[in-house]
Formats: structure tokens, sequence, C-alpha cells
């Protein structure tokens, strides 16, 4: 006998936990199906999803190709220890090799983007022999223990004081921070690049591993510096032998209009790569750590101490073959960057309209928008590290009313729908995002 949809939210209520809140303000929609764009809930109600769920189903929702991929795996294997190998993760690590920035060679494979973060980290340390990771302040980079204190996202707070070996390093923030007062974003990136070579000699640079960045900025964000920032980030790391980890869990899988977020800026090289989310787009669970081959090579003769009952699993690989051969037969890496310009030009017109918009930021299918009561004063609409402003919760409850599903956090809104989205499913999201923000222009209070 199934539920009504009633009862799926009402057991699911009494049964389950929800992350992130408290469990007596989740009231969830319950979801039935979907495909390509758009999800429906189990009443029959469609929505268009703007911001690929957690940004993770790239390639949209009930895809063929993987779904036939996932079956026939399924009936022939799901599942081996991860001592021994099978064909799909021997495919999987070779294709990620040929398509991830030139130097990293192999994947330790987990089951998500928390699993690879805390990877990453550790060979770091045992590779280096430092213990210090230095990382952003306006960061996300997991919710297990020392993933959420690598995070500078306040989710970290709860945790505290967590790990004790993380260094926080001030965002190239330009819209919001004082260092670029006056200043070109290029000269307040190398300002803040400035200051964080200062924090890893006042730290000691012999006791820091590596450096930990978002490859593109996300759930904090979209914050992005200019190449100057990289360039000096890849020189500070050469200049004391920092390693550099590019977290590119959510930017990753063409979601830029690039490969990974990192390849924007092609004169920085990572020695390790974190990757999940779009690998598999979210059908099948999978994250990864790449390593350079230098450091691949050290574990040689090194014990790798690191590991995961569920590491390489089969069928997950199986998706995530299948997955990257979607990117590639579809050309949803450069669909990602053609649509990203559209949608940007789309959001500039939105911005013409609402005077509360305050920013834009982002590239291909991964771009925000920054809402402000004052564009001169950039007072947000709702205060970051605090709960949702009433204005900001109108944007949110008319986005889902009017059958646009989305990801609005602060005084932010997401625009990053899968890469498969269409001029009409582009020109149907930004029109439910006008009606939304024209509730809240009365909030604005600039002139």
């Amino acid at each position: 006998m199934s539920f009504t949809p009633q009862e799926i939210i009402e057991n699911s209520k009494a049964h389950t936990l929800v992350s992130w809140s408290a469990q007596g303000a989740w009231s969830p929609i319950a979801y039935d199906h979907a495909e390509g764009v758009y999800v429906w809930d189990a009443n029959g109600k469609r929505y268009l999803d703007w911001s690929s769920q957690l940004v993770n189903v790239n390639i949209g929702h009930g895809h063929p190709h993987v779904i036939k991929a996932i079956q026939e795996q399924a009936a022939k294997l799901t599942y081996v220890e991860p001592s021994s190998t099978t064909e799909p993760r021997a495919r999987l690590g070779k294709m990620l090799a040929e398509i991830a920035p030139a130097g990293l060679t192999k994947t330790l494979f987990s089951n998500g983007g928390t699993d690879a973060v805390e990877n990453a980290m550790k060979a770091a340390r045992l590779f280096t022999g430092r213990e210090k990771i230095l990382t952003r302040y306006r960061s996300y980079h997991g919710g297990t223990f020392a993933a959420a204190t690598a995070g500078g996202d306040p989710r970290r707070l709860a945790n505290e004081p967590g790990v004790p070996w993380i260094v926080r390093l001030p965002d190239p923030y330009a819209y919001r921070s004082p260092a670029y007062r006056g200043r070109t974003q290029e000269e307040g990136d190398l300002v803040i690049a400035d200051m964080i070579e200062e924090i890893v000699q006042l730290e000691g640079p012999e006791y820091c591993a590596a450096i930990l960045l978002e490859g593109y900025s996300g759930t904090s964000g979209i914050i992005q510096p200019s190449p100057v920032f990289w360039t000096r980030i890849g020189e500070i790391c050469k200049k004391y032998g920092i390693l550099l980890i590019t977290d590119e869990v959510m930017s990753g899988f063409g979601r830029t209009g690039e490969w990974f977020g990192i390849n924007h800026y092609p004169d920085v090289k990572p020695d390790i790569l974190v990757f999940a989310k779009g690998v598999t787009s979210g059908y099948v669970p999978l994250g990864g750590t790449m390593l350079s081959q230098e450091i691949a090579e050290y574990f040689d003769t090194h014990v790798l101490w690191a590991g995961l009952t569920y590491s390489s699993h089969t069928l997950a690989c199986a998706a995530g073959v299948a997955n990257i051969e979607v990117y590639q037969n579809e050309r949803l890496i450069e669909r990602s960057r053609e649509m990203g310009k559209k949608l940007r030009q789309g959001l500039m017109d939105l911005a013409e309209k609402h005077p509360c918009i305050g920013e834009i930021r982002g590239t291909g299918l991964h771009q925000v928008l920054e809402i402000v009561k004052d564009r001169a004063t950039r007072e947000p609409m709702s205060e970051f590290n605090k709960p949702m402003s009433d204005p900001m919760k109108t944007v949110a409850t008319t986005l889902k009313q009017n059958g646009l599903s989305t990801f609005v956090r602060w005084n932010l809104i997401f625009n990053c729908p899968p890469l498969i989205l269409n001029d009409d499913q582009l020109a149907e999201g930004l029109a439910i995002l006008d009606q939304a923000l024209s509730k809240i222009d009365s909030f604005y209070t600039g002139k």
C-alpha cells in the first residue's frame, strides 16, 4: 500500500531526521519523479530545477544513458571490497586523468565531497609531514568534523573548536571586503594575497601543509577573484613548499563552463583536486581525491592512511563513466559556457528592473544574485550568518509557489540549473525570478 503525499511527509517527519535544521521547523515538499530540468511533487505540481538540486544534477534528471548503465551494472555486479578492482573503477580513473588539470594522475574514490576533502587533507599532511591546512572564511568543504572545521561557512560554528590545525584566511570578496575600498578588484586581490602570505609567515611555513580553496566558490556566495589572485597563491605555495588543494565538488564537471573551476586560471596547477556532485550528477553517491604524480608516487612506498567500505563502489563508478560520456557526447561543457552567457544577460536585464540586485557573480551556469536594500551602501537584504530576513523568506516562498526550485540563503539567490537547459526553460526561470523580485521591491530603501 503506497503512502499519500501527506503520509509521505508525516512519516518522514516522524521517523527520519533532516540535516542543518531544527526538526520541528522542517516542512518538506514530497517529490515523486523528475525528467530533464523538471521535478514533480507527489501532488503533481511541476518545478523548474533552477539549482540542479544541490548544484549536482548537472546532466539533468532521468538521463537514459546513465540509467541504462546503472541497470546493466546492477544486474552484473554492484559492489566488491575496495582492495579488489573492477572495470568501471579502471575506466573512470582513466577518464578522470584525461580530463583533469595536467599532472593529476590518480584518484582515491569516496562516498562524496566531504569524504574526499577529508582524504585530501590527510594526504597533504602525510606527504608533507606538516599539519596545518589554510582555508578561507567564506567557504564550505563538508559536514564531518575536520571538513566542517575547514569550511568557513557558519555551519561550522556548532562544531567548534573543531580540529586544531585549520588556519583561516581572508576572502577575495571585492563587493564587501574593506581591502578593496578605493582599489580595483585586481589591486584588492593582490592585497588579500599579500595578507595570506603574511599569515603563512606568522603561522610558520614549515608547519603549513596545504592551502585549500574552492576552484570556483560555491555556497558561500560564488565569490571569485581575478587571475592575479590565483597566480599569487600559486607563487606562495611554490615559495614555501605548500601544497595547493582545489575543492571542485560544486564547480567541477562543466558547472562553470570548464571541466573544473580552476581551469579558468591555467597558470595555476593544483597538487590535489577534490570532486563529487557532478561526477555522477547525483544518480549514485560518489566523490574522489585526485593526486599529482609526485604525491601519488610517494604513496607507492608509504601507507595511505585513508579508506572507506564503499571506496570505488562499482555501481557508482559505472554511473560516473556514463556521466562523463554524456558530458562529452552532448558537449555539455561548451553548452554550459554558452547558456551561461545568456543567463548572465537575463540576470543583468533583471538588475535593470530591480535595484535590489546589488551584484551578479559567477560564470557558466553557476551564478548568484546578491540582494541589497541599497546599492550605494550595499546593505544586505539579509545578514550573513543570521536567520533569513522576511523579504528573503518572501522571495524563497514565491519562487516555490510559482514553480521554481532553487537555493536561497542569506541575501543570495543561486542560479545553477542543469547544463541541458534550453532557451525556453531559461526564459521561464527568469520570468519566475522577475515575479519574486517584484514582491520585495518595496523593501529597497535606496534612491
